[in-house]
């Protein structure tokens, strides 16, 4: 298969458009062709293009920051001697400076199929400045490696955010190409959007379902994305970073487990979670598989701490594409948590994305409605179901509205 990337280097005709205009590129640590190369190197390569800028989203061009709310400056390339703009930094949205260095804008950004991963915001808000002062942009698409399948509540009006860019599910199964068209529709931009599709992405063929395993290196497209089976589990396991509750930043399989230094009591030890999870919705757990564990992160929380915890594997023969339902498998240990103990302090009350009015979780999840169910000591499995199910319904249409691969 081919990415939208590969499809631009190689096919002489999709550049075409590009002669005699000054391209500027929005760009990660991911954003390498099939031999590694990277975008911005692979682009400044090619004589007929006049790159004028770069643009890096959170975690920087480069990928140096770690964590959320760790800002990357703007700097100078030092082979190209072309401004790199952070987008992450002393803004969030391209300033009317910014957007006079060029006059197409190239977006190659890695996403995971996750409303909180903050790209498909970045990408909104050049959309929404493009349409304002009268640039193209076009987005070189990649795969979505979370697949097609869809989960969790939609994003309730008012809780938009920069990890909540509109009203869609955690789990949206949109590539990033796919995600513009979105935008564009929803928020009914005038503005010159394109998108170089891929050539052969196969979301529901066996092993990848999403991603080409086998064909294609996986590069963090963040720093805490190490590897497919997370891209798996992290519309669920995202959630983790409302709570007080490591989610493995530290370790090297973040976001895939989760667990606290106090994990160690009879009642709320992990095989009594694990169990009371398969208590409460057995069916929520079907196409992985749930193993306790020890671990002790090296940073964030519980730094230095031997936590007892839950790893979520989904990258043996019990995965099943699916049946996964990484959401409803996270927001049931929250709940299975709730009813072990009680009075567990389990949302974390801190500044969030910059958001100091309003708890993590809430902004995590655009609205407050998962936490009421985990809170409510009386809602069961079929309570929330009954919330998200039809947001899943509806979402389904709108996603095939824009749909570019079928």
């Amino acid at each position: 298969m081919k990415f939208g990337l590969d499809r631009l280097l190689s096919e002489p005709e999709l550049r075409r458009p590009l002669a005699d205009r000054r391209v500027a590129l929005l760009a990660h640590p991911a954003s390498v062709t099939a031999d590694l190369t990277h975008a911005l190197d692979a682009l400044a390569a090619l004589p007929e293009i006049k790159l004028t800028a770069a643009f890096g989203p959170q975690h920087g061009l480069r990928g140096d920051k770690q964590d959320n709310m760790m800002e990357s400056p703007d700097f100078l390339d030092p082979r190209l001697g072309i401004p790199v703009f952070s987008l992450y930094g002393d803004v969030r949205r391209p300033t009317p400076a910014m957007m006079d260095s060029f006059d197409v804008l190239l977006v190659d950004l890695q996403d995971l199929g996750c409303r909180i991963y903050t790209f498909i915001t970045t990408l909104r808000y050049v959309l929404e400045e493009a349409a304002r002062f009268n640039k193209t942009v076009i987005v070189l698409d990649r795969p979505n490696p979370a697949g097609r399948p869809v989960e969790g509540l939609t994003l309730r009006p008012g809780w938009e955010s920069f990890v909540g860019a509109g009203p869609m599910p955690m789990r949206h199964g949109l590539t990033l190409g796919e995600m513009g068209h979105w935008f564009v529709r929803t928020l009914q931009l005038d503005v010159d959007y394109q998108v170089i599709a891929m050539r052969g992405w196969q979301p529901d063929t066996a092993p990848g379902f999403g991603w080409p395993l086998g064909e294609r290196s996986w590069i963090n497209p963040s720093p805490n994305a190490p590897n497919l089976s997370m891209a798996r589990c992290y519309a669920g396991t995202v959630m983790l970073e409302g709570t007080t509750l490591s989610e493995g930043r530290g370790t090297t399989r973040p976001l895939e487990l989760f667990g606290a230094p106090d994990f160690v009591t009879p009642h709320i030890a992990p095989r009594q979670i694990i169990a009371k999870m398969r208590q409460l919705a057995p069916d929520w757990l079907h196409g992985c598989g749930l193993r306790e564990c020890w671990f002790e992160p090296t940073f964030h929380k519980h730094a230095g701490k031997l936590c007892a915890g839950i790893q979520i594997h989904v990258e043996d023969g019990r995965y099943d594409h699916a049946a996964f339902q990484p959401w409803r498998v996270q927001a049931l240990a929250f709940k299975a948590i709730r009813l072990l103990q009680p009075d567990y302090p389990l949302w974390r009350d801190f500044a969030y994305e910059y958001e100091h009015d309003r708890l993590a979780i809430d902004l995590i999840n655009g609205g407050e409605g998962l936490r009421l169910w985990v809170d409510d000591a009386k809602a069961a499995a079929g309570d929330l179901d009954a919330l998200a199910g039809p947001d899943e319904v509806a979402w389904h249409a709108q996603r095939e509205a824009v749909s570019l691969y079928r």
